[in-house]
């Protein structure tokens, strides 16, 4: 099975509850993070990891002769930025390290273990601004390649695409298009939604039931991406932080099914079958 996520977040804002069900029931999991998200890192978080490597290298005498200078030199170009500037590789390594340090330490809290995830890095992605490129060939090789390596019986794929600057669309065409070329058996595709807006019940063709302990992990699981709490840089008409999104979706699906006289749940995350009817 591969969870395939956008941004490294998608996959437990959207899906968390139904991950952590999938893992516990032993299933084989890849969660497939397509791409690295690092141009929704604030500057003032790679100033605090830098200072965390410095610090550290004092307490624990690691050489710092290239360390310390290439700190000052990222340092520098932070304090001169302007609004809207592109950062240099270097920074935009070091926040693409920051999106995948929270990943993992998120699917953690779902029990999966660090080597249960990949990081794709889709070439689209890497203009190092907002607008993207079009989804081009080697982007699409690179998910067939995924596809060929693990034959999966199922895929989790987002199909929320009401995101500001439509990285999930194109994500999810690059998804379809590499499907389109996979020559082994067809994976079923379940579609979800949530960190935007969630599927209606009429959509719905599965209704994944969460108990109260189990919408509280996946809100931990949501905090680890520190980076994108407090105040998300790219967070849509909805100011609310995703974890207040989030509880209150799968909150109010739950009720109203209990409304219509279906069994009464705490919440609910609902997922389309791609195809299904």
């Amino acid at each position: 099975m591969i969870v395939f996520s956008p941004h490294p977040d998608d996959d437990v804002i959207s899906a968390g509850g139904i991950l952590h069900k999938l893992q516990q029931n032993e299933n084989e999991i890849t969660v497939a993070y397509q791409t690295s998200g690092n141009i929704a890192v604030f500057d003032h978080e790679v100033r605090r990891y830098l200072d965390f490597l410095l610090r550290t290298a004092d307490d624990f005498k690691f050489g710092n002769e290239r360390l310390k200078p290439f700190i000052s030199q990222v340092e520098d170009f932070l304090s001169i930025k302007r609004h809207g500037a592109m950062d240099p590789e270097s920074v935009l390594l070091l926040k693409q390290r920051i999106r995948e340090v929270e990943a993992v330490s998120a699917i953690n809290t779902l029990s999966l273990k660090p080597e249960q995830a990949r990081f794709l890095n889709l070439p689209f992605y890497q203009t190092g601004k907002v607008r993207k490129d079009p989804i081009g060939e080697r982007d699409i090789e690179i998910i067939l390649e995924l596809l060929e390596e693990l034959r999966p019986e199922i895929i989790l794929v987002a199909g929320d695409l009401s995101d500001p600057h439509g990285t999930h669309r194109m994500c999810k065409e690059a998804i379809d298009r590499a499907l389109e070329r996979y020559r082994g058996d067809a994976p079923e595709v379940w579609l979800y939604r949530g960190a935007w807006q969630e599927w209606s019940i009429t959509d719905a063709d599965m209704l994944v039931p969460l108990s109260d302990e189990e919408l509280r992990l996946k809100i931990s699981a949501i905090f680890k991406h520190q980076s994108q709490k407090d105040r998300a840089p790219f967070p849509g008409i909805d100011e609310r932080e995703f974890w207040q999104r989030v509880e209150e979706r799968n909150q109010a699906t739950a009720k109203l099914l209990d409304q219509l006289g279906l069994p009464e749940y705490f919440a609910m995350e609902a997922l389309v079958v791609q195809g299904g009817s």
